[in-house]
């Protein structure tokens, strides 16, 4: 495996204990501990954070949108550290309905195209300016059913690295396979993640009303 298990950042409640798990993805140049400090915008609670860390920094080499075999072994090592990590939440014990997955950029496309490729009825899937990989989405390489599990995608109308007709067919995708996804687009927004996105992320992904009225 290209990208290890080794640098692995966890925080929040042991796994054992926990009530969910929420694995954040980060982008390219980017590093575990810095997703990994988004979760101050969010009412975690008993939650076991996982913050995979890719090596140099970078889960494939090229755009996302160059053909899957350019960016390989790279990408197939990243699904399979994600996998692993799926795979070791269910062996603790969690349901898949437990497991949270959230990325940003280099990272919220691998997060996208990891459960468009494992589609089941996750806790919630969030994509902070992402797509699915790929110089083409092809509807055919993506298979499952997400039981309507919630998936947030942000992006802008002008985002330099990923285009917003990406993410409308990352949508399109994904609601074919059972999905409710909410697509948000932010007029003149940066390569960024604004205030707006994050509070989504906690009130609708992370604590719906169902949640908060326990």
């Amino acid at each position: 495996m290209l990208h290890s298990k080794e640098n692995i950042v966890r925080a929040g409640t042991a796994l054992q204990d926990a009530e969910r798990v929420l694995m954040m993805i980060h982008g390219r140049g980017a590093s575990a501990r810095d997703i990994l400090s988004l979760a101050a915008y969010f009412d975690i609670g008993r939650t076991h954070l996982i913050a995979p860390q890719a090596t140099n920094h970078s889960w494939y080499p090229y755009s996302f949108l160059a053909p899957v075999k350019d960016n390989e072994p790279w990408l197939s090592s990243a699904l399979e550290l994600l996998k692993s990590l799926r795979d070791e939440t269910i062996a603790a014990g969690k349901r898949s309905e437990q497991l949270f997955i959230l990325g940003f950029s280099q990272g919220a496309c691998l997060t996208l195209e990891f459960a468009s490729r494992n589609a089941e009825k996750y806790g919630g899937i969030v994509g902070f300016t992402g797509g699915l990989i790929g110089d083409l989405v092809n509807p055919r390489h993506y298979s499952g059913d997400f039981g309507g599990t919630k998936v947030f995608i942000g992006n802008s109308d002008i985002d330099p690295h990923v285009p917003l007709h990406r993410s409308e067919e990352t949508r399109d995708v994904m609601t074919s396979l059972g999905a409710a996804v909410t697509l948000k687009v932010y007029k003149n927004m940066g390569h960024t993640i604004n205030q707006d996105e994050l509070d989504v992320v906690d009130t609708v992904i992370l604590n719906p009303p169902s949640i908060r009225e326990k």
